[in-house]
């Protein structure tokens, strides 16, 4: 099997590879029912030193920027309760967290998540997040460019490894909702 783009040693279905997945995104994997096969979603196994992004793009091809987007926790307060989102951007775009985030959240005050948050609530490893396999009742708000690109590469739970797939599969995620603005 070949990737759609990158330079990878080891690429492989997503629905084989759910034992280099992390607990919740490998449940996501197995259990997808969404208008886009999991037959399209691909994993590669990378080195877990080389996960952020620029060290990514340096080891795997120079066009991995266009193709990749981050996938990031943010937490809002409002009258003392606190908000969880996830917020999947272009790697080349900032995340408008004080403007479209906030606003769409409603709440008064947004920043990222604590690390710990993040880790302990989603299973995850930070630095390896990713939308699938979140915890049900968190948001997931996408940047309409991400959703726009034929084949997107997004975390897979762990430092090691991404997974490869269409955009358009991103809007069958629970809780997912396109926000304009949400990269800048």
């Amino acid at each position: 099997m070949q990737a759609p783009f990158g330079d990878f040693d080891d690429v492989r279905p997503a629905a084989e590879a759910v034992d280099l997945l992390c607990g919740p995104v490998a449940a996501a994997v197995s259990a997808w029912r969404g208008s886009v096969s999991v037959d399209q979603f691909v994993h590669v196994d990378t080195a877990a030193e080389k996960a952020d992004t620029a060290d990514f793009v340096a080891a795997y091809g120079a066009g991995l920027a266009a193709v990749s987007a981050n996938c990031v926790v943010v937490a809002g307060r409002r009258a003392g309760e606190t908000r969880l989102a996830a917020c999947v951007v272009p790697a080349g775009l900032r995340l408008d967290v004080n403007g479209a985030v906030r606003r769409h959240l409603g709440v008064r005050k947004a920043s990222f998540a604590p690390r710990e948050t993040v880790v302990d609530e989603s299973g995850m490893e930070y630095g390896g997040i990713t939308p699938l396999g979140l915890p049900a009742g968190w948001p997931v708000l996408l940047d309409p460019a991400v959703v726009g690109l034929p084949h997107v590469l997004v975390g897979s739970g762990t430092r090691r490894g991404k997974l490869i797939l269409p955009g358009k599969a991103l809007l069958d995620l629970p809780g997912a909702e396109v926000v304009v603005g949400l990269g800048r």
